[in-house]
């Protein structure tokens, strides 16, 4: 089987990626019998807007001292939310659950603007770690909202993020929740329509839902730019060029992360014969290694590189400790934290810049 998938950068020098050594592709190799081979997305993992968003609560614990309170998860990761836990971080539902005067955290998947309101009327010290990309849809929002254009929302019913940004503009928000959604939408002037979408969604879903709102709205116009976060299109893509060699997909992820699970659909969808989504390595069922030579390892947006690097141990004690990395992109976006986080850290004294502790490269 010929292993597909150099990427702008190529494969690269062999590299070891904790115990496990990574081998570079033959560029003179036409045709090769390989056996139990781990074939590693890249990019995979942290993406700017969850690095921030999990190093804002880092900073603050370090700032603050616990408890500091976070509305809902910082970034949806099962391991994450307990590694936080443990230093003192307290996630909760809604913001009537902090203590008046606290300091309370927001996601980086955005809140509306009902919820600042809340905040400031029980004097709370908010820090609002909403994703920048996130932010810029909810500007989309209410620039199309001021100028009375139907807003079609591309996204799932009930994600946090879409909540956060219907709430932006509540009445003129539709949201479609995929493509079977298209006919259910009503728009009070057809020639007044705008899409936008959640971040994390796939990119071949939208594309065909938007497809089919052109058909019925023709004069549907595009967000100024991709609503679709750069991270969450350069994790599909990596995926997509090394699924139709892969007999297994692992995503690396947890069910309630969008992307993550989104990253198994693509896999499957363009080649992958199995796919799944674990938390942890020990999740992974040995029975679905039968008859599997090749297995495409990946990672959603805010999941850190160690859990990844427990996956490659897990499989190299099974006999796949042959690592290659498909890269189909290089990113090195970085966001600044919170602006009142910022100013606080500078009065004490302290960083204003930094990577989470949980943001282990390889």
């Amino acid at each position: 089987m010929v292993v597909t998938g150099r990427g702008s950068s190529g494969w690269g020098a062999a590299r070891t990626i904790g115990n496990v050594t990574a081998q570079p592709d033959d560029p003179g190799t036409t045709t090769a019998v390989q056996t139990k081979r781990v074939l590693l997305a890249a990019p995979r993992g942290y993406c700017a807007g969850v690095d921030r968003a999990v190093v804002a609560v880092e900073k603050a614990l370090d700032l603050y001292g616990p408890p500091v309170y976070v509305r809902k998860e910082i970034v949806h990761n099962k391991y994450v939310v307990q590694t936080l836990q443990k230093r003192g971080a307290i996630f909760v539902d809604e913001t009537d659950e902090v203590p008046e005067g606290e300091t309370v955290i927001f996601s980086a998947h955005g809140v509306a603007p009902v919820v600042h309101e809340e905040a400031a009327a029980r004097q709370l010290k908010t820090i609002d770690a909403t994703c920048p990309l996130v932010t810029k849809v909810h500007h989309e929002a209410k620039r199309f909202a001021a100028t009375d254009y139907d807003i079609l929302l591309i996204g799932h019913e009930g994600h946090e993020e879409v909540i956060g940004t219907s709430g932006e503009a509540p009445d003129h928000v539709h949201l479609v929740d995929g493509p079977d959604d298209v006919p259910n939408v009503t728009v009070r002037d057809p020639e007044k329509v705008v899409w936008l979408s959640q971040t994390t969604l796939s990119v071949d879903e939208t594309m065909e839902t938007v497809r089919r709102l052109r058909e019925r709205f023709p004069h549907l116009q595009d967000p100024p730019s991709d609503d679709i976060c750069y991270a969450t299109q350069n994790r599909q893509a990596a995926v997509k060029k090394l699924a139709p060699e892969a007999d297994l997909m692992i995503v690396v992820g947890s069910r309630n992360s969008s992307n993550s699970v989104r990253l198994v659909e693509v896999a499957v969808e363009h080649g992958a014969k199995a796919g799944y989504l674990v938390d942890f390595a020990d999740e992974i069922d040995e029975a679905w290694l039968d008859g599997v030579e090749a297995v495409g390892v990946s990672s959603g947006a805010s999941v850190p590189e160690v859990l990844v690097r427990d996956v490659l141990r897990w499989l190299a004690e099974r006999g796949y400790a042959d690592v290659q990395e498909v890269t189909t992109a290089e990113e090195s976006l970085t966001f600044a934290l919170p602006r009142d986080l910022r100013t606080d850290l500078k009065a004490a004294g302290l960083p204003t810049t930094g990577t989470s502790d949980h943001a282990w490269t390889i």
